[in-house]
């Protein structure tokens, strides 16, 4: 086996190798003059199984586009299979077409990685309208969760907790990490009177007076969502609030926005590499290529 990445995801690669025992070997990923790709594998990948260890951030398109390229190139050198470790799988938002003349990329994407690579693994991808990956993907396409990691984080560093999931989409993990636990979970509903009149209302109720309040959401993006979630446990007396996300995206002045929320912290996953990360997700993967 031989692990690589076309840069992102860096350091999970390189815990893969030493806990598989296996040869890490990134790629060299450069350009022409005139911006065209320039991909090149640094050892013989013949007759070897290529495990390609890439996050969809930064850049997901350059990540998409290089992901094609390596995998092909891998092929032509006579690799036996090509693997596909996305900690944090782009693209997996646009699952329906909303307005008219739209792209549904999550499909596109899929279609490109169906023809290129033999096995996805990829963990808490954003599975909304999909009830599974093998919605979009033809090629065999592992889920893990990062959730018990997220449970045991909280379970070994706050006390008298109550889990929120700030909408109904991420619920789904804001339960299940509770569960894990046994500690109270609850999501909140927005109804939008108007554009500067939000009104946001628990659909099980739970004390949060004196409580540390941890947010828990997959994708961590602009923050807007776990900011006005932070308000409202603000309001109701949280004691501490703080927000754990799976993949931090964290775009936009997102930290910013959730201090001045009044969020005391942001833990993240190494799913998508940022100051953040407290949770090291290399464990689920050393797992899930064992058993190959």
């Amino acid at each position: 086996m031989i692990i690589t990445t076309c840069g992102n995801s860096a350091q999970i690669a390189q815990k893969l190798a030493k806990k598989l025992n296996a040869k890490f070997s990134p790629l060299t990923i450069a350009s022409f003059p005139d911006g065209d790709l320039y991909l090149k594998f640094n050892c013989d990948v013949k007759g070897h199984e290529v495990v390609l260890v890439q996050s969809f951030q930064p850049h997901p398109d350059q990540s998409l586009f290089d992901v094609v390229f390596a995998a092909e190139t891998a092929k032509d050198l006579g690799a036996k299979k090509v693997t596909l470790v996305a900690p944090y799988l782009g693209y997996m938002r646009q699952d329906k077409r909303f307005n008219a003349g739209e792209c549904i990329s999550s499909r596109v994407m899929a279609k490109l990685l169906n023809n290129s690579i033999d096995k996805l693994i990829t963990i808490d991808p954003h599975l909304h309208r999909y009830k599974s990956l093998k919605e979009i993907f033809k090629i065999p396409a592992i889920k893990l969760s990062a959730n018990p990691l997220i449970a045991e984080y909280i379970k070994k560093h706050f006390s008298k907790e109550v889990i929120i999931g700030p909408d109904w989409e991420s619920f789904q993990w804001a339960e299940d990490i509770a569960k894990h636990i046994n500690v109270q979970a609850t999501v909140l509903k927005k109804t939008r009177f108007s554009s500067r009149h939000v009104e946001v209302k628990m659909i099980h109720p739970v004390i949060i007076q004196d409580r540390n309040v941890i947010i828990v959401d997959d994708i961590i993006s602009t923050g807007h969502t776990i900011a006005e979630a932070a308000k409202d446990a603000k309001k109701k007396g949280a004691k501490n609030i703080y927000a754990l996300g799976v993949h931090g995206l964290l775009v936009e002045n997102a930290l910013d926005k959730l201090r001045k929320a009044g969020v005391n912290g942001v833990v993240t996953t190494n799913c998508i590499e940022h100051p953040s990360n407290r949770i090291d997700v290399t464990p689920l993967i050393v797992e899930a290529l064992k058993k190959r």
